[in-house]
């Protein structure tokens, strides 16, 4: 089975340094060198089609543009590209969300992907109206996706949850084709919620060993329920012609941090409730000096960055080497990004992607036809 590459549109901001942000850490001044403008994330997206990534995953958060209105934009200015929309379950209720995703896929020509995001931060979800606590999000992540499931099939749906409650719910038009829910989440909470509803299961950037831990215990607990999701994995890139030089690149972005936003980025990440963010953040444990936690993966990126924290690091062979290592335990979805993210793109769709096809891995979602 070939797999999959989706690219990122940085709707926080572009820079030439890595951007941060997310999981109760703050955005840097970076993000001001590009600002996240439609005319600029127009380019990205315009460029990664023409690349042949098959999607594009925005984020979701207080820290960045809204990933609904802002991509529903971008299909404007793109034909083929499908957008990986990053949606929190508790600021909306399932018949509208489902209302909403049904508009989106009929009127993008079925361009639509979820990204289904519980929300690992308190504080953050207070903000939006959320009280709820770790698990009682993920116990209504699990009702909203049970209840959404049910629209987009046709039903009439009446549920009275313990968090949730409709009835008479139906929709006039269903989406076609039902829009595919990408999930992550490395609590046990979140592994029983993707078991019963991801299509695509989606982890951060961890060593392979580590992976390949997540995709058997996913596939079990999937299995339990008669479902087979897919796999994906979320890693930044910085490929080069060669070693040496995406190794100087990298070193470049890490003498760009400055050691007090690593020091305040690094308390604001150790209060997240996020069981995947702990797990980055064990990878580096704060130091600069131990960076490459598996051959070519470096965790220099979560030193002032939420969320995803590894970079592939190497030649474009090299990253095609590891893509091919992750693809062999079952990864068939990689959701990259890199910065500047325009050129990072023609780095990778250029320079890794063509490596790939040559080992019949990949094929441009255009000669496909």
């Amino acid at each position: 089975m070939t797999l999959t590459a989706h690219w990122f549109l940085p709707t926080t901001g572009d820079s030439r340094h890595v951007v941060g942000g997310g999981h109760g850490s703050t955005p840097g001044t970076a993000g001001a060198d590009r600002p996240p403008t439609v005319e600029y994330l127009g380019q990205i997206a315009r460029s990664a089609e023409q690349l042949g990534f098959a999607g594009a995953l925005t984020p979701t958060g207080a820290w960045c543009e809204d990933a609904w209105l802002t991509t529903a934009m971008l299909t404007r200015v793109t034909e083929r590209l499908k957008f990986l929309v990053a949606f929190r379950p508790g600021q909306l209720s399932p018949t509208l969300a489902a209302q909403m995703a049904t508009s989106y896929q009929n009127q993008s020509h079925g361009r639509l992907l979820l990204n289904v995001v519980t929300g690992g931060e308190s504080a953050e979800q207070r903000a939006y109206g959320d009280f709820l606590d770790k698990d009682g999000r993920y116990a209504r992540t699990d009702e909203f996706l049970d209840i959404t499931g049910r629209l987009w099939r046709g039903e009439r749906v009446d549920h009275h949850g313990a968090h949730l409650r409709v009835e008479g719910a139906e929709l006039t038009r269903l989406p076609e084709p039902v829009p595919e829910v990408y999930f992550g989440g490395s609590s046990a909470a979140a592994e029983r919620v993707a078991a019963r509803h991801a299509d695509v299961y989606l982890t951060w950037g961890e060593p392979p060993g580590q992976v390949a831990g997540k995709i058997a215990r996913i596939r079990a607990a999937a299995a339990a329920h008669g479902r087979t999701p897919r796999f994906g994995i979320r890693l930044h890139t910085i490929t080069r012609d060669s070693s040496a030089e995406a190794w100087a690149e990298a070193g470049r972005l890490l003498a760009g941090m400055d050691p007090e936003r690593v020091r305040r980025t690094q308390e604001a990440l150790a209060r997240s409730e996020s069981e995947g963010q702990r797990r980055m953040r064990e990878l580096h444990g704060g130091a600069t000096d131990r960076l490459e936690v598996s051959p070519n993966l470096w965790a220099g990126i979560g030193l002032v960055r939420g969320g995803a924290g590894t970079a592939l690091v190497g030649s474009h062979r090299e990253v095609a080497d590891r893509i091919e290592e992750y693809h062999a335990l079952g990864v068939d979805e990689f959701v990259l990004s890199g910065v500047p993210h325009l050129e990072e793109a023609y780095r990778v769709g250029e320079g890794v992607l063509p490596e790939l096809a040559a080992r019949g891995l990949w094929r441009h979602p255009v000669t496909e036809r």
